[in-house]
């Protein structure tokens, strides 16, 4: 992406549709016009309207021009500038997380909408960026929060977003598939765990499959439950009497979800879509005494 110098915001904008519109659709373009000029100039889409025939410095557009071609590379805009929005706060994110996703937003929601109590004692399973677990540790009230994963990379990035986000969160770099056993300890147990089969991945972006965590995303096509199946077991003891599961889940299956906590003896077992209309979360009691 060459430029000559005094290059305008107009011209710029343009160029950067030129170029990325072949690649990915308008919408997104446009999308990443927001966030590169949000990011590089500090300007939101009515500053870029009102200050278009603005010249800009040369090291500004060679800034725009790296980001220009690491997006034609399809790394995703989030690791370029490590950072992604997330229940109305700004995570870190490198390639050692996966990129949060609007949906796991929709499950914190659902956590906080239907647990008004305060001192609730929380696991979330899998943390990744931590996305989760600070986001409920800033809207439940006094709640207690521990978050795990098995990647030691994540745990330092999710501590990092709980340090800068100011959220109190214990981390353990712990595997989800080896829970040591405890009793009665959690009112809810949550997880966005790896429950993409791998026979889906040629459904997928190359952009999510060349840039973003293997480990965080995939299962054997043999055993697409197996981290579920683990957690399900685990709260069977690790929930207190009356405690709930919350998970989000592969929508291609709902109904073997349920048959397993259904199994496991969990009451109230609930599947629900997401805003697309997909089957993406379940959540389940733990029968009272």
């Amino acid at each position: 992406m060459n430029e000559s110098q005094s290059t305008t915001i107009e011209q710029s904008v343009r160029k950067i549709r030129s170029v990325l519109r072949p690649m990915y659709p308008d919408g997104e373009v446009e999308g990443f016009i927001r966030i590169i000029f949000r990011h590089v100039l500090h300007y939101e889409p009515v500053d870029i309207l009102l200050r278009k025939d603005t010249v800009l410095p040369d090291f500004i557009v060679d800034k725009i021009n790296k980001v220009v071609s690491e997006l034609q590379e399809r790394r995703p805009i989030q690791y370029v500038f490590n950072e992604a929005r997330f229940h109305g706060h700004d995570f870190y994110v490198d390639e050692s997380v996966l990129i949060p996703r609007p949906e796991t937003e929709e499950l914190v929601d659902m956590i906080v909408d239907e647990n008004r109590s305060s001192d609730l004692s929380v696991l979330d399973a899998g943390t990744g960026s931590g996305c989760i677990a600070v986001s409920l540790a800033l809207a439940l009230k006094f709640a207690e929060i521990t978050a795990i994963d098995i990647s030691e990379a994540a745990i330092g990035v999710a501590r990092m977003n709980a340090e800068r986000l100011k959220a109190k969160v214990g981390f353990l770099c712990q595997d989800m598939l080896d829970m040591p056993a405890v009793s009665g300890k959690y009112d809810i147990i949550v997880s966005n765990p790896p429950y993409v089969a791998e026979g889906e991945k040629k459904e997928m972006d190359g952009n999510v499959l060349d840039y973003e965590p293997g480990a965080a995303l995939f299962v054997p096509d043999d055993d697409p439950l197996r981290y579920y199946r683990a957690l399900s077991d685990y709260g069977k003891s690790a929930l207190k009497y009356g405690g709930r599961l919350y998970f989000e889940i592969n929508s291609r299956f709902p109904d073997e979800m349920k048959a397993l906590l259904e199994g496991d003896g969990y009451e109230n077992v609930e599947l629900r879509r997401d805003m697309q209309g997909l089957w993406r979360f379940v959540r389940a009691c733990k029968r009272k005494e």
